[in-house]
């Protein structure tokens, strides 16, 4: 049987810039399906744009935990960009955002598969590459929010914007790293998985990252021209790769395993 390929896309970030250059990528490669692995908005300009450019892109959409939380009438964390960035976007992104679905799984040449956007438990549980044993069997348990389904053999995720891939015990995890607001290396990197769609027999198997070059300074001069708060938060992560909080904490960078 033919072997197929699936771009994997996760923490666009309000990054259209970003998105548009590794859509680009993803067409001229031939690839046709696209996953979302969540974190469509916040921290980034343009979340309404992206919201409309993944629905029309992405056969599967999944939630992040931004996307969760940034519209939540319940929300209690305020301040002046997260208003911003939720009110960028339409009422009726708020609503679709919210209601994704927590993951989404599939069969890859005889590979169980699981996608979420940050742990098994909650896209509200953040899960380094610096991990543990026990953490790393609790990314392919079912829980009540991934269901009861087959267990999976190979489970990717987002969130931490910090790409890897790790196999151990006969399992294989990996992060897709970030679209829109990758730190460490600016450059956005994607996943591609190619195997056998839906064959329940082993088949040849790869897990590939992709790093896209963009016009991050384009990127940050529409954020600038809109207005958007945190501007030189949002440059420090795009043209210089350093997390905001770092920024604003006034700490200097280290080694993330420490």
């Amino acid at each position: 049987m033919p072997l197929e390929r699936i771009a994997l896309i996760s923490d666009v970030h309000g990054n259209l810039t970003a998105l548009e250059a590794v859509l680009a990528d993803i067409e001229a490669r031939g690839i046709r399906r696209i996953f979302n692995l969540g974190d469509y908005v916040g921290k980034g300009p343009r979340g309404q744009a992206v919201v409309d450019r993944c629905q029309e892109v992405c056969e599967v959409n999944i939630l992040g935990n931004w996307d969760d939380f940034l519209p939540d009438p319940a929300r209690t964390i305020d301040n002046e960009g997260m208003r911003w960035w939720k009110n960028e976007l339409r009422e009726d992104q708020w609503t679709w955002l919210r209601a994704l679905p927590f993951c989404h799984d599939f069969v890859l040449s005889g590979r169980q598969i699981r996608l979420f956007h940050a742990s098994a438990d909650t896209v509200h549980h953040r899960t380094r590459f610096d991990h543990d044993e026990k953490e790393f069997l609790a990314m392919f348990e079912n829980t009540p929010a991934t269901g009861d389904g087959p267990i999976p053999t190979v489970v990717g995720y987002g969130d931490t914007h910090d790409a890897y891939c790790e196999t151990d015990l006969g399992r294989t995890l990996f992060n897709t790293g970030s679209v829109g607001n990758s730190l460490g290396d600016i450059t956005p990197v994607y996943v591609v998985l190619e195997g056998v769609p839906d064959s329940p027999d082993p088949a040849p198997f790869s897990i590939q990252f992709v790093r896209v070059p963009y016009d991050a300074a384009a990127e940050l001069e529409v954020a600038r021209a809109l207005g958007m708060p945190e501007l030189d938060g949002y440059e420090s992560e795009i043209i210089h790769g350093v997390y905001r909080g770092d920024l604003y904490a006034g700490e200097t960078p280290t080694y993330h395993r420490v």
